[in-house]
């Protein structure tokens, strides 16, 4: 996680006031602008949305690009740090077995199980986990799916359960955050982030870890 009042004093020095709305955008299927969109809320600012298909989706309207980049007008951007969204790895190794959370993990297929592990030192996955690999909220033309669509698709991961017992990991904190912003466009609102992720899980050997399918 970055320092938050970094954050917010680099935002501030990019425009971003009280009343500013942020939209975030990307070429990468929205993985970092849902990222950005988790991290203002969790610095207590909530306008913030996502393009939802991102640069490519404007191109294909004909939307104009510039390539000019503006100069920013600095302003005070305050911190209202919002802790509750996100856990840290003792309250997820204390949850392992309990019914009150439900572990996602955002990674592709191959990484949850153990294979083609390449970022990290340790393959495998945190034991109890369920892989709900992020591409998996997109159409083919990169837009999010329909949020009935979506609803329908998390509501059989969490089995109908609350949406606040629900956990989100990835690999390191980022692509957790497009489940995020998928269960919150689904309407299933109040999951939260273990920003550490299986980097932070798998660099400690007492962790327990498992490896191939759920």
């Amino acid at each position: 996680m970055p320092d938050p009042q970094l954050l917010a004093d680099k935002l501030g020095s990019l425009g971003v006031a009280p009343a500013t709305q942020v939209v975030a955008y990307d070429a990468s299927g929205g993985m970092f602008a849902a990222r950005l969109w988790w991290l203002l809320r969790w610095l207590g600012h909530d306008k913030v949305a996502v393009l939802n298909g991102g640069l490519p989706a404007w191109t294909r309207l004909g939307q104009p690009l510039d390539t000019v980049e503006p100069t920013a007008v600095a302003s005070h951007f305050p911190l209202h740090l919002q802790n509750g969204m996100k856990v840290d790895a003792d309250y997820v190794l204390g949850h392992l077995d309990s019914p009150e959370m439900t572990l996602i993990d955002a990674r592709a297929p191959d990484r949850f199980r153990g294979e083609n592990e390449t970022l990290d030192p340790v393959g495998g996955h945190i034991p109890g986990a369920i892989n709900r690999f992020f591409k998996d909220n997109l159409e083919s033309d990169g837009c999010f799916k329909q949020a009935s669509e979506l609803q329908e698709e998390f509501g059989k991961l969490i089995k109908g359960g609350d949406a606040h017992n629900v956990v989100l990991q990835c690999g390191s904190g980022v692509t957790a955050c497009h489940n995020l912003l998928a269960m919150e466009a689904a309407g299933l609102d109040g999951a939260r982030l273990y920003a550490g992720s299986w980097s932070e899980w798998c660099a400690d050997p007492a962790r327990p870890i498992a490896t191939g399918p759920d």
